[in-house]
């Protein structure tokens, strides 16, 4: 049952490059595993070319950030989505630490927001 306060319990925080790949993988085996409707709207926003989206309601399995590469993966039903060399990185988590969105800052001055909906729960949860 929603009760509406949940909703106003939305945390904005910056995640330090050196915690990437620790909370990515947190999140992936707390949320990602147990709920299998999750989608993901990605959406880059550039300068040049205003905004274009990279996936819209696409099914989410997991999101990682590999280190010596340098780079987060959303790792979707059609197909991988990178994003290399992200300088920021910044999150909305809810109540009970679902990531909403997650927004990468690229140091072109390109951002991609990537907007996490949570659908229902699967059978595993």
């Amino acid at each position: 049952m929603t009760t509406g306060r949940e909703n106003d319990q939305l945390e904005t925080k910056r995640i330090p490059t050196d915690q990437l790949e620790d909370y990515f993988n947190r999140f992936t085996k707390h949320f990602l595993l147990r709920e299998s409707t999750n989608a993901v709207d990605v959406e880059i926003l550039a300068p040049d070319w205003g905004a274009q989206y990279a996936a819209e309601g696409a099914h989410l399995f997991g999101i990682t950030y590999d280190p010596k590469e340098k780079a987060i993966e959303f790792e979707l039903e059609a197909g991988d989505h990178r994003v290399p060399n992200p300088r920021e990185v910044w999150a909305t988590e809810e109540f009970d630490g679902f990531i909403k969105a997650i927004e990468v800052v690229k140091d072109d001055g390109t951002r991609e927001v990537a907007r996490v909906n949570r659908l229902g729960l699967g059978t595993g949860a």
